[in-house]
């Protein structure tokens, strides 16, 4: 068998590359080239022939997002803000689109992943369509678009929904996410990671909860203008008395790996005080249900066939029987140390080793076939 020529579209030195790279290296291939997303950007880059290429995330490096929402923010740009995620999706999507066509004319070139399909994982409205569609559980949502604070409260109050997620259409990593809750006489609270300055809303990395409800609608009708994805609250399970849900990853079509999130408040997010809780509790508690989520999580994986990893976000229902798809994430797979299910495809493997053996599996068969 020929070993495959990996390249992976990211950032150099980041340590999502660093993690598939040493993955790379320990299957016995050669060390991956690294495609950096900031050469993409700026349209100085080639495609080396016959390679495949892996795209990874193009967060967390400062002169990437100054590049993708600098124009949109103008002089008040700051890498802490949470606006501009509009113009964002607007430069990856179009990138993805030039690579995609570099590798087709490229001879033996081969794109692991799909340009469309990670534009609708970037959009939690398309993505929760496409699950609805498809007959997975997904929390009801607004199919109204949101336009700022005063028809967002008519719409809700429409609807008879009291508690609900507000999300950024685009955005990643609970940025700008919003848990909102009304009282029974009218008064409401928000639980964000979103700090309000001079009117300009930045990521924090502490939890807030406003009770104005004139910050909350300036926070609202700040990020409106970027698109917003409202969905119904699902009162989750708990684990040792904190909130909980989980981060599934599903590889080649087969769920690998699972973690439980938990935290004290709505935001299970890790970097926001959030902690791994107890799979092995989960599993225990969920009974027959188990085998339920991984069924569910392959079927998620598969509105998206030509995705070769993608990470799922399980709302596990109280008393962990029902389980709520929140969202699906095209670079779900940053969970370091983590090794895959016991008994299950990537055993022993992290979730990047399991992508590079999924990768020599498919590649032998082809050199198998006639």
């Amino acid at each position: 068998m020929t070993l495959p020529h990996l390249t992976v579209l990211g950032h150099p030195g980041h340590r999502r590359v660093a993690l598939f790279g040493a993955a790379a290296r320990a299957a016995g291939l050669p060390e991956p080239v690294v495609l950096p997303w900031l050469s993409v950007l700026r349209g100085d880059f080639r495609i080396t022939p016959g390679t495949l290429l892996r795209v990874d995330s193009p967060g967390e490096d400062a002169a990437v997002d100054e590049l993708l929402r600098g124009a949109a923010l103008g002089p008040g740009y700051a890498p802490t803000r949470v606006e501009g995620t509009a113009a964002w999706y607007a430069g990856v999507t179009a990138a993805l689109g030039r690579v995609a066509e570099s590798v087709r004319q490229t001879p033996g070139a081969r794109l692991l992943g799909d340009p469309g399909e990670i534009a609708v994982m970037f959009d939690k409205r398309r993505t929760h369509r496409a699950l609805s569609a498809a007959g997975v559980p997904v929390p009801r949502a607004l199919e109204q678009e949101v336009t700022g604070w005063e028809g967002l409260r008519e719409r809700l109050g429409a609807a008879g929904l009291r508690r609900v997620f507000v999300k950024p259409a685009h955005a990643s990593s609970a940025s700008g996410v919003l848990a909102l809750e009304f009282g029974p006489r009218g008064q409401v609270r928000a639980t964000t990671s979103v700090e309000l300055v001079a009117g300009e809303l930045h990521n924090s990395l502490r939890v807030r909860r406003y009770s104005d409800e004139r910050e909350i609608a300036a926070v609202v009708d700040g990020l409106a203008p970027d698109g917003l994805h409202v969905e119904q609250w699902i009162p989750k399970a708990a684990q040792r008395g904190r909130s909980a849900d989980l981060r599934v990853v599903v590889v080649a079509g087969r769920v690998t790996h699972a973690v439980v999130r938990t935290s004290a408040g709505p935001l299970t997010n890790l970097h926001l005080g959030g902690a791994r809780g107890d799979l092995a509790l989960v599993r225990e508690a969920a009974g027959r249900g188990w085998p339920v989520l991984l069924e569910l999580c392959e079927r998620v994986a598969a509105c998206f066939p030509r995705s070769p990893m993608v990470g799922i976000d399980v709302l596990p229902g109280a008393g962990w029987r029902r389980w709520y798809v929140g969202e699906v994430n095209a670079f779900g797979d940053l969970l370091p140390r983590l090794t895959g299910l016991p008994d299950g495809p990537a055993e022993g493997l992290d979730a990047y080793g399991a992508q590079v053996a999924a990768l020599l599996e498919t590649a032998l068969l082809e050199t198998e076939l006639p």
